[in-house]
């Protein structure tokens, strides 16, 4: 199994930024896939970013490129998002996640049957 603990969410103004972290432990080397998803309220859960830990893959959701990015600290075990120039619209729910590394990459990482361990969850809200 895999243990995913976020943390770093927080309230800010519109443009302001916050950086989310995810610690995995346990058998991350089998599931080194970790992406990012958020859920609004009334919406569906929405992949975010994702991340190869063994290196060389990122992928984005076209709602946060440029402004957000997700990066990995080996030396922890730890995936960071930096979420920059935040919106209003960027208000949800965020959690990590963690998969094989199979299609981490691909069209498919960003659906969520493909991760099997989730973190908790930390809150993030954007006021205007």
């Amino acid at each position: 199994d895999v243990q995913l603990v976020e943390s770093g969410g927080g309230s800010v103004q519109a443009g302001g930024s916050l950086r989310l972290s995810c610690a995995a432990s346990g058998e991350t080397s089998t599931s080194s896939c970790i992406g990012w998803f958020r859920q609004a309220p009334g919406k569906e859960r929405e992949g975010v970013a994702a991340i190869y830990t063994g290196g060389g893959t990122l992928v984005y959701g076209d709602s946060v490129k440029d402004r957000f990015t997700i990066s990995y600290d080996s030396a922890k075990n730890t995936v960071f998002l930096q979420m920059d120039s935040l919106k209003p619209e960027d208000t949800a729910m965020y959690y990590c996640a963690a998969g094989n590394r199979y299609g981490c990459g691909s069209g498919s990482w960003s659906l969520t049957a493909r991760y099997p361990y989730w973190g908790q969850g930390t809150q993030v809200t954007v006021s205007s």
